[in-house]
């Protein structure tokens, strides 16, 4: 099969592949910085940690590689809206102005509404093709009380199930 095709075949896989949708944050300490994302990932549970995989095109891809903290906002269903404004050619700050966003401690931003904001210290980095695995060390986490996750199939966007309450 030809590189060519191997991709396209790829491509066609995963989009059998549902994933929870995510925006993922950072600033500068001047500038936010977010991105809608699926290629998101538990790592470890000693130390709590989990991966992120962005493009280096990505405009938050610098920052990142510079070492930036970063967080992980899992969204719910009726967040699809952000994830749009979020992939969109809509850049920078602008992609702020919707959303319960606040700022950890640490100056990060997160969604305060977001079915899970996983704040994250980052620690370590793994250049692959076109993008960078970034792992971040799990430091604070804001659970939300339901779970409707929006999740990414075919294409589309789409839940797995009526709301849930979170398990105990």
């Amino acid at each position: 099969m030809s590189q060519a095709d191997l991709k396209g075949e790829m491509l066609q896989a995963m989009r059998r592949l549902a994933k929870s949708v995510t925006i993922i944050t950072t600033s500068n300490g001047q500038e936010r910085f977010a991105m809608s994302a699926t290629a998101v990932d538990s790592l470890s549970t000693e130390p709590p940690s989990l991966l992120i995989c962005v493009n280096k095109t990505a405009s938050l891809h610098a920052v990142l590689d510079a070492g930036a903290d970063f967080c992980v906002n899992i969204l719910g269903l009726e967040q699809e809206e952000l994830s749009h404004l979020c992939s969109g050619p809509v850049k920078g700050e602008a992609r702020f102005q919707r959303g319960d966003w606040r700022n950890s401690e640490g100056g990060i931003p997160y969604l305060g509404d977001a079915q899970s904001a996983i704040l994250c210290q980052q620690d370590g980095k793994f250049s692959y093709g076109t993008h960078t695995i970034f792992i971040g060390r799990i430091v604070e986490i804001h659970n939300s009380a339901e779970i409707s996750p929006l999740v990414y199939l075919n294409g589309a966007y789409t839940t797995t199930a009526p709301s849930l309450a979170a398990a105990s």
